[in-house]
């Protein structure tokens, strides 16, 4: 039985974690330093830069905080790229 289709590009490699809740999904790619977000069907790119994540939590409607080596990262405070 084939899997569904990864919804990231392919020039990122495989994820090194991914998951989603609620209306959001994302996919982290630490050889790249990016992180997507995927939220009601718009992708964006962000800069993860020295963190390593490796989880994520949302409430209330509010940007999701992810789990890094250097403890929570809003993605408020992350950088989007191109």
């Amino acid at each position: 039985m084939k899997g569904s289709d990864p919804w990231w590009p392919q020039e990122l490699g495989q994820p090194s974690t991914s998951g989603g809740q609620n209306d959001m999904r994302y996919a982290f790619f630490p050889d790249k330093h990016r992180l997507l977000i995927e939220r009601d069907g718009k992708r964006t790119t962000y800069d993860s830069g020295d963190h390593r994540i490796s989880g994520v939590s949302q409430s209330n409607g509010r940007s999701p905080t992810f789990t890094s080596q250097n403890g929570d990262v809003a993605v408020d405070d992350l950088k989007v790229v191109d």
